[in-house]
C-alpha cells in the first residue's frame, strides 16, 4: 500500500492496517470479481445486435435457457448447467444465441469452481459472437480471479471498445488495476462506473479503497459513506469507512460504524478487534477489553489479539493480566514486535525499565522502525531520564505513521509538540504563517500557532498542494476554520482540470473534521447552511449533508486568548476581517444523499461484474 489507510488507534492501528490492507485489497478485488448473485442473461449496455438476430437466449425452445437462468439466480448451479446444456443441444440455435447461453453456462461453471470448463465456454462464445461485450467482461473477471491481471485488463478493454457505456467493465477493470497497484488509474475507471451508476455501492467502495491506498482517508470516507447510503446492509462499507475514520482520528464515529458492521456479521473476530482498538484510542479500556476478549473467543490462535488486549489491560492498570496476555502473544508468535514492545511498556509501568529495555532490544531486532517499537523505546528512554532520545524516537514514529496516537500523546506530554521528524518544508506553497511540509511522500500544512495540528493535504491528481486561502469563522462557529488548497489535476470532459479542496478545521480541538472537494475546472461547490448542519452540492453532482457536532478531541487552552476572525488570501496577507458568507463548518459526522437527478435503482454487485 502506498500511503496510510488507517491510523494506529491505541497501540498504533495504522501501520498494521496498512500492511493488512495491501493484502486485503487483493482479496477484495478477487472477492468482487468472483461474486455471482444473479444470472447474466442480458446484453451489455450499448451492445447493438445486428438486425434479424432473433430473440435472446432466454427464449429458446422448451425454455431451457430461461429456466437455467432462474436456477442460477436461485444458486442451483448444477441444475442451471443442465438446462443450459439442454439449450445448447438444439442444433438450430443461431450462433449469437448459442454464444449467450455459453456465456451463462460459463458463469455457472465459475460459481462451482470449474475454471477450465468456464474458460472453454467463454472462449467458444467469443469465437461465435466476438461482438458480445459481456463475454469479455465475464472472462476478464475469471482471469482476474486466477491471477492473470494483464490478460484480464485486455478483456475489459475489449468489452469497453464494444460497449463504451458498460459500467460493469469500468468497475471490473478498475479492480484489475487496483490489483496491479495502479491506484490512480483505477480511480478514473471507478469514477466512470460511478457516473454511469451513481447509486451502486460496488464502484464507490472500490474507489474508496483506492483513495485509502493513496493516503486519502477523507476522500475514502466520502465514497464509503455514499456506498452505505446506496446499500444500507453493506457491512464491508461500514468496516472500511471505520478504518478511514480511524485514520483521521474520528474514533467515536469509527466505533459507530463498526457496531453497524458487527450487527451484520456478529461472528467476525476482526471486527471486534478493530472496534476494540478504536475503543482503546478513545480511552475506553473496559470496552476495548470486552471486544478483544470476544475476538479471542472467536479466534483463540491470533497472537495480535492477545497483544492488543495486553496493552488494554496495561492502560487499565492491570499489569498482571497484561503480562499474561503478552506472554501468550509471544508464545503464539515469537517474532511479534508489538508483543515485545507492549510488554516493555508494562515493565516500565511497574518500575522495571531495565527489564523493559531488554524487550525493546528484542523488538528492535525484529522491526526497529515499527512505530510501536519506537514508542516503547521512547517510554523506556523517558523512564531512564533520556528525554531527548525519547522525543527523537517519538518524532520518528510519527513520521512513519502521522496519526499514531500513543506517540502523539507521549510527545505532547514530553515536548508539547506533535510534529514529526525529517520534516521538509516546501518553498512557494505556503500562505501567511502556514507552511507546507513533506513527511515521506505526503504533504501536510502546519502553523506555529497550532502546534498540535497537522493538516493532510490530500491530492486528487498530479500536482502540488499550493495553499489558497485560510478563513476563521465567527460565533457561533468560533474555533472553526477552512484552509483551501489546490488538489492537482484530474481528467474532465475536455481534458485535465484543476481541482481545489477545502479542509475544515477545528482549531479548538486541533482536528481536521473534513476535507471536501470545492472546485473542479469551472464547477464550484455550493454550500447551504443551517443551524447545526451544512449541505454541500459538490462538484461531482452529489449533495453531502454534514452534521455539525464536536469531535471530543483535546482542547487547545491557548485558543481562548485569541480574538477576531482571520482570512489569508495570499502569502503575507494576514488581515483581520469579517467572514461574510457562511460557507464551511466542522463535520466529523457525515450523512450523504445523491441529488434527485442521480437517484437510480441500486445495482447488485453481480450487476456490476457479470453483465
Amino acid at each position: 500500500m502506498r500511503q496510510g489507510e488507517a491510523t494506529r488507534a491505541g497501540g498504533g492501528i495504522g501501520r498494521r492496517l496498512r500492511a493488512a490492507a495491501t493484502a486485503r485489497c487483493a482479496r477484495f478485488v478477487l472477492a468482487v470479481a468472483t461474486l455471482l448473485a444473479v444470472p447474466p442473461l442480458h446484453a451489455a449496455p450499448g451492445d447493438e445486435r445486428p438486425a434479424g438476430m432473433g430473440a435472446p437466449a432466454a427464449a429458446t425452445p422448451q425454455g431451457s435457457a430461461r429456466d437455467g437462468g432462474s436456477a442460477l439466480a436461485k444458486g442451483d448451479t448444477a441444475q442451471a448447467i443442465a438446462l443450459f446444456s439442454a439449450a445448447l443441444d438444439d442444433v438450430n440455435l443461431p450462433n449469437d444465441r448459442r454464444a449467450m447461453v455459453l456465456n451463462d453456462r460459463a458463469v455457472a461453471y465459475a460459481r462451482r469452481g470449474q475454471t477450465k470448463l468456464a474458460f472453454e465456454d467463454f472462449n467458444k462464445a467469443a469465437q461465435l459472437f466476438p461482438e458480445y461485450a459481456a463475454i469479455y467482461n465475464n472472462r476478464g473477471n475469471l482471469l482476474l480471479a486466477v491471477g492473470q491481471v494483464k490478460e484480464a485488463v485486455k478483456d475489459f478493454d475489449r468489452a469497453l471498445v464494444l460497449a463504451p457505456g458498460y459500467a460493469a467493465a469500468y468497475n471490473n477493470r478498475a479492480g484489475a488495476l487496483m490489483k496491479g497497484g495502479e491506484f490512480q488509474a483505477a480511480i478514473r475507471d471507478y469514477t466512470q462506473a460511478v457516473s454511469l451508476l451513481p447509486a451502486a455501492a460496488a464502484p464507490l467502495s472500490g474507489r474508496g479503497f483506492a483513495h485509502l491506498q493513496l493516503g486519502r482517508p477523507h476522500a475514502a470516507i466520502r465514497d464509503f459513506s455514499r456506498a452505505v447510503t446506496a446499500d444500507g446492509s453493506f457491512a464491508a462499507g461500514y468496516r472500511h469507512r471505520a478504518e478511514a475514520k480511524i485514520a483521521v482520528g474520528h474514533f467515536e464515529e469509527a466505533i459507530e460504524d463498526l457496531s453497524r458492521a458487527v450487527a451484520f456479521d456478529i461472528n467476525n473476530p476482526d471486527l471486534y478487534e478493530l472496534r476494540g482498538r478504536a475503543y482503546l484510542a478513545s480511552d475506553n479500556q473496559q470496552a476495548a477489553i470486552k471486544d478483544l476478549s470476544r475476538a479471542i473467543e472467536l479466534k483463540p490462535g491470533a497472537a495480535g489479539y492477545y497483544a492488543e488486549r495486553g496493552l488494554a489491560h496495561a492502560r487499565d492498570g492491570k499489569n498482571d493480566e497484561a503480562l499474561a496476555d503478552l506472554a501468550r502473544a509471544i508464545e503464539l508468535d515469537g517474532r511479534s514486535p508489538r508483543a515485545f514492545a507492549y510488554r516493555a511498556f508494562v515493565y516500565k509501568e511497574q518500575g522495571q525499565a531495565d527489564v523493559g529495555a531488554k524487550d525493546v532490544a528484542t523488538a528492535e531486532k525484529i522491526a526497529a522502525d515499527a512505530p510501536e517499537v519506537l514508542w516503547a523505546k521512547a517510554e523506556i528512554d523517558e523512564a531512564m531520564g533520556q528525554k531527548e532520545e525519547a522525543v527523537a524516537s517519538l518524532r520518528r514514529a510519527l513520521f512513519l505513521d502521522p496519526s499514531f496516537k500513543l506517540a502523539s500523546d507521549a510527545l505532547e506530554r514530553l515536548d508539547g509538540d506533535t510534529g514529526a521528524a525529517d520534516e521538509k518544508p516546501v518553498p512557494g506553497l505556503g500562505l501567511g504563517k502556514w507552511q507546507v511540509v513533506m513527511r515521506g511522500n505526503r504533504y501536510f500544512a502546519t502553523h506555529p500557532q497550532f502546534r498540535r495540528l497537522s493538516v493532510p493535504l490530500e491530492l486528487m491528481g498530479p500536482g502540488e498542494p499550493r495553499l489558497i486561502s485560510f478563513e476563521e469563522r465567527e460565533p457561533p462557529l468560533r474555533g472553526i476554520a477552512v484552509l483551501t488548497f489546490s488538489g492537482g489535476k484530474v481528467e474532465g470532459p475536455a481534458g485535465p482540470e484543476e481541482t481545489e479542496l477545502a479542509a475544515v478545521l477545528n482549531l479548538a480541538s486541533n482536528t481536521v473534521v473534513a476535507i471536501e472537494p470545492h472546485r473542479q475546472g469551472a464547477k464550484v461547490a455550493a454550500w447551504t447552511w443551517g443551524e447545526d448542519r451544512v449541505s454541500v452540492a459538490a462538484v461531482d453532482g452529489v449533495t453531502d449533508e454534514l452534521v455539525l457536532r464536536g469531535t471530543g478531541a483535546r482542547r487547545d487552552p491557548s485558543y481562548a486568548t485569541r480574538s477576531g476572525p482571520r482570512r489569508y488570501t495570499s502569502a503575507g496577507d494576514e488581515q483581520l476581517q469579517s467572514f461574510d458568507q457562511q460557507m464551511y463548518a466542522p463535520a466529523p459526522r457525515r450523512e450523504y444523499r445523491p441529488q434527485p437527478q442521480q437517484r437510480r435503482k441500486p445495482k447488485t454487485l453481480f450487476d456490476l461484474l457479470f453483465n
